[in-house]
This record gives structure tokens, C-alpha cells and sequence, in this order.
């Protein structure tokens, strides 16, 4: 069964716990812890020993299951507290960006050599790296992403597949996503109007929402034998909008990827 989780970050403005009591409200299997520095920090990764107890608590008290943590940066020594924060959580997969400007081959090489050197790290301490293409980074599409696929030999290594910015950058997700499913660990998903560089306000992107085949993409997920998370990742909450704004979002693309996936006979 798929299971289906939200990126704390949604929740930027409240506390954990109260993030965690609405993703578990709207009907999540778990949640995927955000680390991303200047942005949202539920797991403040220079004292998470500290806040180790009391996140495993709050979860288990919610029926959640830590599925992931998103780091964001490829920088080694934050990324190396990540790894070794996410094997003391028991959190199997830490996501992060491949950084770098699109087009630029100095910055596609130095992505890859770093992800395979942090990949090493991960593989040492029983943790699966991911990163996803992003849109104006240096692994931004498929080709990108199949030449850090091949490049990069180490098991502990992975794709998250993120739908909207494969689609930002000009593919049709459902269509992309075959070519990299053997190597895809981890996906986050959200949708979203058009192909431009922003994702747009948070309530465009609730899935089912936007321009995206989402459905056709679940469809090539199960096809392809996929079974890891699903993790909606909507970023861009401000101070203005209310814990029903956010749970809103939360709880319409539950029922959306919900439907979807049972449809499919994935739930």
C-alpha cells in the first residue's frame, strides 16, 4: 500500500504538534519532518537529540509514521546532521535539492559529485539520500535526472519525484516518470496552473487544483510497481493564513490522492 504523508512545512507558522493533530485529522499515514533552514525548522537539526523524544512522542500520539525529512541544502555538514538526525529518528529517507543554475555543466557535475559522496554517508548509516529535479537547479528534468541515475552507483541513493516541477520545466509528469521509476525512493507531490517558475498560491496547490495529470501519474506510479511515500510538499504559507487554510489544502488533496490511489487499488 502507498502510503500517503504531508511536508511539515505546510505548516511553517504553528508548532509541530498542531501540525501533526491536522495532517493525522485529514487522514495521513505520516508526515514528512521539514529541516529547511530560513524557512521551516520543526526539526532544528543543531539540537535535534534535544527534540528527539518529544518528536517520536508527538507522532505516535497521532498515528503518524515519520516517513522523511527534507534538508534541502547540499551543504556536507548540514547534510551530514541530517543523516545521522534522520538514523536516530528512525527516518528512512532525507530529501534534498540538487542546488546549481540549469545549464550550467560545471554545476550538473559538482551536483552529482556531491550527491554521490553524501550518498556514501547515507549508505553508511542506513539512510536513503534523495534528491528531486527542480526547476532552474542544475538536475531540473528527465535527462538531468537520468545522468545523475547513472553516475551515481550507490544504493543508498535515490529519486524524489516531484510531479510539479518536472512540469514547470516544460514534461508531462506521467509521461517523465517511467524513465526514472527504477531508481524513485521517495515522491512529493502537489499541482499547479501552467509552467511557470512559481508553483503559485498554496490553495492552487491542493491537488486536483491545477493543470497537472495527476491521476495519470499515480496511474504510471502503480503501473511501474512504485511503493514508497507520497508526500504532499506545498510550500509558500505566510502568517496570514489560518490553521483552516493550511488544514484545508491538507485535507482536499488527501482526498483527491486518496481516491486516486484506491481507484487504482494502491489504498
Amino acid at each position: 500500500m502507498i502510503r500517503l504523508g504531508v511536508n511539515s512545512v505546510l505548516f511553517k507558522e504553528f508548532d509541530f504538534r498542531t501540525a501533526a493533530r491536522s495532517i493525522a485529522r485529514a487522514g495521513y499515514d505520516g508526515v514528512e519532518l521539514a529541516a529547511i533552514q530560513g524557512m521551516c525548522e520543526h526539526l532544528d537539526l543543531s539540537r535535534w537529540q534535544e527534540q528527539r523524544d518529544e518528536l517520536l512522542r508527538i507522532a505516535e500520539e497521532n498515528g503518524l509514521s515519520l516517513l522523511s525529512m527534507e534538508v534541502a541544502t547540499l551543504n556536507e555538514e548540514r547534510l551530514t546532521t541530517a543523516l545521522e538526525a534522520a538514523a536516530g529518528l528512525g527516518i528512512p529517507v532525507v530529501n534534498v535539492g540538487p542546488g546549481g543554475k540549469s545549464g550550467v555543466e560545471e554545476d550538473v557535475a559538482a551536483s552529482i559529485a556531491q550527491l554521490a559522496k553524501m550518498s556514501r554517508k547515507a549508505e553508511a548509516l542506513g539512510v536513503t539520500l534523495c534528491v528531486k529535479a527542480h526547476v532552474g537547479n542544475a538536475i531540473y528534468n528527465t535527462p538531468t535526472t537520468l545522468r545523475a541515475m547513472a553516475e551515481i552507483d550507490s544504493p543508498a541513493f535515490g529519486i524524489d519525484m516531484d510531479p510539479s516541477h518536472i512540469h514547470r520545466s516544460g514534461e508531462n509528469a506521467e509521461e517523465a516518470l517511467p524513465a526514472v521509476l527504477s531508481r524513485v525512493k521517495h515522491i512529493h507531490i502537489r499541482d499547479c496552473q501552467g509552467r511557470a517558475q512559481g508553483p503559485g498560491p498554496i490553495e492552487l496547490q491542493a491537488c486536483g487544483r491545477g493543470d497537472i495529470d495527476l491521476f495519470g501519474y499515480c496511474k504510471a506510479m502503480v503501473d511501474g510497481g512504485y511503493d514508497g511515500p507520497v508526500v504532499l510538499e506545498v510550500i509558500g504559507a505566510k502568517p496570514e493564513h489560518s490553521l483552516a487554510d493550511v488544514a484545508t489544502v491538507a485535507a482536499e488533496s488527501y482526498g483527491y490522492l486518496n481516491a486516486c490511489l484506491k481507484q487504482l487499488n494502491a489504498r
